[in-house]
Parts: C-alpha cells; structure tokens; sequence
C-alpha cells in the first residue's frame, strides 16, 4: 500500500508532489500497463473534480482504450476525431472548458463538461493520450495543463520496453 502526502495547496505544489509520487510509483516497474494504471488512480485519487482519468494507447495509429478510473469509456478513437484524437494528431495538448463546443467531440459520458488530454510522445513517437474529463465546465487551467504535461513527460520513457 502506498501513502502520498499530496500537498492540497495551489496547483503548482499539487503538481510537484504528484510528480514525486508518480515517481516513485513507476521508478522501477517496467510494465506500462501497470504504470498507467497507478498513474490513472493517482490523478484519480488527488486531482478534484474528475469524472474520468485514464489512458487511451496508440496502437497501429489508432487510440485504443488503456487503464483508467471512471465509467466505462469508448474503446477506439481514431486520430483526428474528438479531443484525444485531436490531441493524438497534432500532438499538442488538448485543454477544452466546454466540450460542447468542441467540433466533433465524442461523448463517451454525456456528463462531462470539460476536458483536458496531454499527448505522450518519447523520442519522437506517440505512445498515446492522457484524458481528463470533469463534469464542471472550466475546470481545467493552463497551470493544469502544464501539470500535467510535466506527469507526461516523467512517465513517457516508462511506457516503453528497455
């Protein structure tokens, strides 16, 4: 069993002590699954607000449906369509304070409101999404988006086979 002491404060020391524990949670595990499982109930468990948290993988140029904490969640989104594959596409992070509003969006739970989702790129490569939703619209800041994009790039190489 694992204790974090998760400062509750403002969000830059949210994202420092999460980053901490993310660490210590995948340091040594070399299985990317596992890894994203703890990554997704970490955010799940720390981050207010949240009506989802997970992963969607890349898999042959498609994003297919990872470890996550929530309902039950759409299985396969290609690039280019909803959030995710917006984010998968252009590899650039995803922050949408009404999803309504979002051309194309994919309702995988009609209660969100809003939506963030980080690219997860290791040397070039996409190895696929982290998606956030929240059923209060605005929810997500830039200060979260660039929390979370910091999460993303600790974890990318641990995604990864050596």
């Amino acid at each position: 069993m694992y204790t974090f002491d998760i400062a509750a404060g403002n969000r830059a020391e949210l994202y420092r002590d999460l980053e901490s524990a993310l660490d210590g949670l995948t340091a040594s595990e070399p299985d990317a699954i596992a890894n994203m499982a703890n990554a997704a109930a970490l955010l799940w468990q720390f981050l207010p607000d949240l009506n989802w948290a997970g992963f969607y993988r890349n898999v042959g140029g498609e994003l297919v449906l990872g470890p996550f904490q929530g309902k039950a969640a759409c299985i396969r989104i290609p690039f280019g369509q909803g959030v995710c594959g917006a984010a998968a596409q252009s590899r650039e992070t995803q922050l949408v304070a009404d999803v309504d509003a979002f051309p194309g969006h994919i309702a995988c739970d009609a209660e969100s409101a809003s939506e963030l989702v980080v690219p997860i790129v290791h040397q070039g490569e996409l190895l696929g999404v982290l998606d956030l939703d929240s059923p209060s619209p605005g929810r997500f800041e830039a200060s979260d988006a660039a929390g979370c994009e910091a999460l993303m790039r600790l974890l990318a190489p641990r995604l990864v086979s050596a």
